[in-house]
């Protein structure tokens, strides 16, 4: 199979380079949306579009044309959130022709450095994944689906006390119609523009935000719950335990609100979650608190553990926030855990201790006692309350 992947920018033919051009040339088929071959001159190639839903049909177009020479289009770079990783993934050698990506292209106009930014697509994902992103005097690239885009991502921020933000819609990048719009998001005004947008955001100093940085230990208030919460001072020290990583996957196990595998994908954007709760009303709580807080993508799984458990993605660490007593929830957590991953469990009842002390007994693990105590008024003075002692597990699964 003789596949090139050619990034093609706004401004099409005379924006490509040679070695692009003349795979062009010599193509037998070029594959591409309608506004990519829109921008190349006439070529002896037959031009063929991508069809709807694109994916699904991917495999069977290569397949189709194997026997031929064949050029997919992209924009820009093919390999940032475009359909190279998906054509190597069917066509290992095919080369890969990048033309610059609408995030360099925004930062040179910007003058920002690159390496300094945090790029998020919105393009098939929600909005509110930009959430966990915010920081005071971060700078975002966002990368938008539509001309409407730009004007919901600037409510978004207001709603989430990003309203001084400073956006900056650069639209059509390289061509000869490059438009920019400025303003702030609480007062963004400008009308529904080009499709073809980046929007940079410029989180100000001061935001009225109290969910700063990515850490551990959000304040409980901002969870919505029926009291199934795990405390923020007990919820920093389970989420540090399990040492989130980028790309691992945690099984929040007896999700209450979700806070944990919320925080726990708050650490990273590739960090994923599963939070498995029996009761109906939690678990619809758990989605909501996942939208509001920035991680969408957490998965919320009803059912009652541990025979929920099975069939699902192995972990890469597990949380018992709820019933470690409960018949083999240990045992199962501990086998579906992957080589070198971790459980950690609490318990606040006796029995809860018990099943602890017995795993711990039969697998290793540290075992800790957390007790806090927080200042409360007493009349015109202040006392300490203290908080419900737990005991915590932590284990670690040998590598193989």
């Amino acid at each position: 199979m003789s596949v090139t992947v050619v990034g093609v920018g706004a401004e099409g033919w005379p924006g490509l380079g040679e070695p692009a051009r003349r795979a062009l040339e010599a193509a037998d088929v070029v594959l591409g949306a309608p506004r990519q071959l829109d921008l190349l001159p006439e070529l002896a190639a037959t031009p063929v579009t991508w069809p709807s839903p694109l994916m699904p049909a991917l495999p069977g177009l290569l397949a189709e044309h194997a026997d031929r020479a064949l050029v997919v289009l992209a924009s820009g770079d093919p390999t940032f959130h475009g359909i190279g990783p998906a054509v190597l993934a069917h066509a290992p050698k095919a080369t890969v022709l990048p033309a610059p990506s609408s995030v360099s292209l925004a930062c040179a106009r910007l003058g920002w450095a690159v390496q300094d930014v945090e790029v998020l697509s919105t393009v098939g994902r929600p909005l509110a994944a930009v959430r966990a992103a915010l920081a005071p005097r971060r700078r975002l690239l966002v990368l938008v689906p539509d001309g409407d885009a730009p004007a919901a991502l600037a409510a978004a921020l207001t709603s989430w006390g990003y309203g001084e933000a400073e956006l900056t819609v650069l639209a059509s990048l390289g061509a000869p119609t490059e438009s920019r719009a400025d303003g702030r998001a609480g007062s963004w005004a400008h009308p529904p523009g080009d499709p073809l947008a980046v929007v940079a955001v410029t989180c100000p100093g001061a935001p009225a935000d109290a969910l700063l940085g990515r850490a551990p230990g959000l304040p409980d208030d901002a969870y919505d719950h029926d009291g199934q919460l795990t405390k923020a001072e007990l919820r920093a020290l389970s989420v540090a335990a399990l040492r989130p990583a980028p790309g691992a996957l945690l099984w929040d196990v007896g999700g209450g609100a979700g806070s944990v595998g919320i925080e726990w994908m708050r650490h990273h954007p590739a960090c994923r979650a599963l939070s498995v709760e029996v009761r109906e009303d939690r678990a619809a709580r758990i989605a909501a608190n996942a939208e509001a807080l920035g991680v969408p993508g957490l998965r919320v799984v009803v059912g009652r553990a541990p025979e929920v458990l099975a069939g699902l993605d192995p972990p890469d660490a597990v949380f018992v926030g709820g019933g470690v007593s409960a018949p083999g929830m240990l045992g199962v957590a501990h086998q579906a855990l992957r080589p070198g991953g971790r459980l950690v469990a609490n318990a606040v009842t006796v029995e809860g201790e018990a099943a602890l002390a017995a795993f711990r007994a039969e697998h290793g693990g540290a075992l800790r006692r957390v007790a806090a105590q927080l200042a409360e008024p007493v009349g015109r003075f202040a006392g300490w309350r203290a908080l419900a002692g737990v005991t915590q597990l932590i284990h670690r699964k040998d590598p193989e």
